[in-house]
């Protein structure tokens, strides 16, 4: 564990951990779940349908010909990380993982460990150029060719005042035509209003306090760029796999891919 870390405040990269059944969490990161589940019942399977959404998105974008991934928030290595995935179609992909989250990158970079073509940086998505111009990432990705951005589950911890809306707009204008990025975001959906307010209560005790978007408003942040079909919908409805039983709605999490035309 790096040094500095203050194992009695929870983080919201070792609560997820946590959720998908990974180890590299402390009490306090287990107990925010366990109250997660009392006040949101299914918030667990909402966090399951989420990173079914990702591995989806990367499976189609490696089969739509990208290679290159930058995967910002990418917490701490769980089962289905994005080189796992992408590297069963193409062996030749390269990924950069970027966290705020020193145990995330400390983490991530032990797992990397003599792979050539991934590696992890620490880094603030709220500098967004900081992070497209370190010569870490550019001796891994190329941004004269294309390049998903991977943003799971990350804008909704970026509060308006450090302008996600910018952030997106300048990391869509670094990379290349033929780029996408990919977005998952909380939204505050009606049917589970009650639950994503208690959510709300726990996040606000870690470091980075939950804000919820609209679908209109994650449209906004996506301008300029073409939305890859079904567009902005759930997770759930992302192009499930038709060789899965149907699958309940988890309409308080949406998700979309988008094309730099």
């Amino acid at each position: 564990m790096p040094e500095g870390i203050d194992v009695t405040v929870p983080n919201a990269a070792r609560m997820y951990d946590y959720i998908l059944g990974g180890y590299h969490n402390f009490a306090v990161d287990r107990e925010s779940i366990e109250e997660l589940e009392r006040v949101f019942p299914g918030i667990r399977r909402g966090s399951q349908e989420n990173r079914a959404f990702l591995g989806r998105a990367i499976r189609w974008l490696v089969g739509s010909g990208i290679r290159q991934f930058l995967d910002i928030g990418s917490g701490i290595p769980t089962l289905g990380n994005v080189h796992e995935i992408a590297e069963q179609g193409a062996p030749d992909v390269r990924v950069m993982y970027v966290d705020i989250d020193p145990i995330a990158v400390a983490h991530t970079r032990a797992i990397l460990a003599g792979n050539q073509r991934a590696g992890a940086l620490q880094a603030d998505l709220r500098r967004p150029m900081d992070i497209v111009d370190h010569p870490d990432v550019t001796a891994v990705l190329d941004f004269s060719e294309p390049v998903a951005v991977v943003l799971s589950s990350v804008l909704h911890f970026i509060p308006d005042d450090d302008d996600p809306f910018l952030i997106v707009t300048q990391l869509r204008d670094a990379v290349v035509a033929g780029s996408y990025i990919v977005v998952s975001h909380v939204a505050p959906v009606a049917e589970q209003a009650e639950g994503l307010e208690g959510a709300r209560q726990v996040f606000r005790r870690t470091p980075t306090p939950a804000h919820y978007r609209t679908k209109e408003q994650l449209a906004q942040m996506l301008a300029g760029l073409e939305l890859v079909e079904p567009g902005i919908v759930p997770v759930t409805e992302w192009r499930p796999d038709p060789s899965e039983d149907a699958i309940e709605p988890w309409p308080s999490v949406l998700a979309a891919v988008a094309r730099k035309p």
